[in-house]
């Protein structure tokens, strides 16, 4: 006989899902980042850097203001987080060292990710032997990362190192200066985490479970790209992952991607607590899955840097505003000198409770200066226009 699954209401879903992901309910300062990074099992990199870099964003977002020794050390210390690719390049706890065996497997068969290594020179020999020798090396101290051209442009060196870290015989549990520290996998994965034992649908179980408990309750298709996972592998496993069966008011359920489901310590638990304001990175795992957040929160979000400036809607790097349990507003922030500058501030609702909006901007904006430092905050533009006295007015009234 097979049980109705549980019933939730979008506002349970969407609760719950805050609260999975630590924006709801008293922060865990006791974990700091470090715990932080285990909740969400992976906190995406990216080189762009407005008001600090995104995998910063996200630990300030829920622990509030942070220092960037705090989240080096979390992240870069060596010995409690590795790179991999998951979402995208990420940063991830080193406990799932193992359960991405089922992806360096697949790379070493496929002989490749981007570049194909021509190792006639016998590049990935000599970087072994020169780590064995030498210790954690860059790739500039390896020999070159690039060869003069755009960014993509490797060079023999870092296309052999970055192969190896694909497949697992190097790995990155350092950073200096921003670049990658290389080590020999067997030398900086701990001794008991070290091994490719698990077999395929061991790892896609294990991290099906894990996306869905840093997501609390998602469709098919959310799981699947929390890692960047086929839809086929985990329609595989989603039943033996540990995940429980329920259905949300107006999410679709048409076909398996569309199927919910959650983590039953999140329905245990329940969603109670105090909403975080906060401003959110566009690479923030609350919102990095776009046809989530339209599905969750009600915004289209969509990240313009890459979209030629007079095209852009929102802005450069416009930052969801989380507020109330909702994505209340955008803001593309800026920083000139002491001044935090919202340049662009785009209200959800538009004009309809632009007032409480208003205040709901200007608290994340001045937590926001204080967190990098700025004096002062100053709004530009406002959409709806209408709306701009209100916006500057509740900045001022805080300062």
């Amino acid at each position: 006989m097979t049980t109705a699954p549980l019933h939730l209401t979008t506002d349970e879903a969407r609760r719950i899902a805050l609260r999975a992901q630590g924006l709801l309910g008293a922060p865990d300062r006791r974990g700091g980042v470090r715990g932080v990074l285990r909740r969400l099992g992976a906190v995406q990199l990216d080189t762009i850097s407005v008001l600090a870099r995104s995998h910063e964003l996200v630990p300030y977002a829920r622990l509030g203001p942070v220092g960037s020794r705090a989240v080096e050390s979390a992240y870069w210390s060596g010995d409690s987080a590795f790179e991999y690719w998951s979402h995208a390049a990420c940063v991830l706890p080193i406990e799932e060292w193992p359960l991405f065996a089922f992806r360096r497997r697949a790379l070493r068969a496929r002989g490749h990710r981007w570049h194909h290594l021509d190792d006639r020179d016998g590049s990935v020999a000599a970087i072994r032997d020169r780590l064995t020798a030498e210790g954690p090396l860059t790739a500039p101290e390896l020999g070159g990362a690039k060869r003069g051209g755009p960014w993509w442009d490797w060079s023999q060196t870092k296309i052999a190192v970055e192969w190896m870290l694909d497949t697992g015989e190097v790995v990155c549990t350092r950073r200096r200066g921003w670049k990658r520290v290389y080590d020999l996998a067997e030398r900086a994965v701990p001794t008991e985490l070290f091994h490719d034992d698990l077999d395929d649908a061991a790892c896609l179980r294990r991290l099906v479970g894990q996306a869905g408990a840093a997501l609390g309750v998602a469709t098919e298709a959310d799981l699947a790209d929390h890692h960047r996972l086929r839809a086929a592998q985990v329609a595989a496993v989603v039943a033996d992952s540990g995940l429980v069966r329920v259905s949300v008011a107006g999410w679709p359920e048409r076909g398996a991607r569309n199927r919910a489901w959650a983590d039953p310590a999140a329905l245990a638990a329940g969603a109670r607590g105090r909403h975080r304001t906060t401003l959110l990175s566009p690479f923030d795992s609350l919102v990095w899955d776009r046809a989530r957040t339209e599905r969750v929160f009600g915004m289209e979000h969509r990240l313009e840097a890459y979209v030629p400036a007079p095209k852009r809607r929102y802005g450069y790097f416009a930052m969801p505003v989380l507020a109330g349990g909702g994505l209340v507003a955008r803001v593309d922030p800026a920083r000139e000198g002491d001044v935090l500058v919202a340049r662009r501030v785009t209200l959800e609702g538009g004009a309809n409770g632009a007032e409480r909006a208003a205040g709901q901007v200007a608290d994340a904006l001045r937590e926001a200066a204080r967190w990098v430092g700025c004096g002062e905050v100053r709004v530009d533009r406002v959409e709806p226009a209408a709306a701009r006295p209100a916006v500057v007015a509740a900045v001022a009234a805080g300062g």
